[in-house]
């Protein structure tokens, strides 16, 4: 933890490969329920508020409150993004069905919880957390590519962002690039196993990632990731 702490500090971010991220996870529980958190993402809801008529993104949400002892989920609500951070579908509230109770509290996510408030404590120390978690699913076809960043290079006007991947299918490319504020490359890298994770200092640093296209354009290719972001409470 301290090397991973050390790392964002200097960069802004970190890419974490599979079998190192496993083990993070791992020190605040096992992950005994993977394969069913990761058959989850077979049940989630299109999203339909894309402003580019896009049908290729499916996602659930939910809102907790997270300090030093505990885990709260808060009621359903609406994810807001202003229209600074997200110019294509910022600016209103979007509402998405809810992430499963069993999913949301199972020993996977539990575990997420604990690893990302005690890194994101240990670099920005708070109070408690606004959390929000993301399950996305993003869909590619013969002549449509999915795009999990369709607003492009931005910001998520959090303080911390974790993105893990649960899993992808038949699609190729999916490169996520970090830049500074001024737009300046700091580096870039693939979520191509499960587990593969990016964490990111939304404060200092734009990420994106580019269009997901099928390898095998007679079947439909999936990329799908979990997003947690955090924010301290004001």
């Amino acid at each position: 933890m301290i090397d991973l702490t050390e790392t964002i500090r200097a960069s802004g971010f970190a890419f974490v490969h599979t079998d190192a991220m496993r083990a993070l996870l791992e020190a605040g529980g096992l992950l005994t329920d993977w394969e069913v958190f990761a058959a989850s993402w077979d049940d989630l809801g299109t999203d339909t508020y894309m402003a580019d008529g896009g049908r290729y993104r499916k996602r659930r949400h939910a809102a907790f409150r997270v300090d030093a002892a505990s885990v709260e989920r808060l009621p359903p609500q609406p994810h807001y993004q202003s229209r600074d951070y997200n110019q294509l579908n910022g600016g209103i509230e979007r509402w998405f069905q809810p992430v499963l109770p069993s999913v949301a509290s199972g020993p996977t996510m539990t575990a997420v919880f604990r690893f990302c408030s005690g890194l994101f404590g240990a670099l920005t120390p708070a109070r408690a957390w606004f959390v929000e978690m993301h399950q996305f699913r993003i869909e590619a076809r013969a002549g449509v590519d999915g795009k999990p960043t369709p607003e492009g290079m931005h910001r998520d006007g959090v303080d911390h962002v974790l993105v893990l991947l649960i899993g992808r299918r038949n699609v190729r490319s999916g490169e996520t690039s970090v830049h500074d504020l001024t737009g300046r490359n700091l580096g870039s890298f693939t979520l191509e196993q499960p587990l593969d994770a990016a964490l990111v200092d939304d404060t200092r640093v734009m990420h994106g990632v580019t269009p997901v296209e099928p390898v095998d354009p007679g079947a439909v290719g999936f990329r799908d990731v979990l997003v947690v972001t955090f924010k301290r409470e004001s």
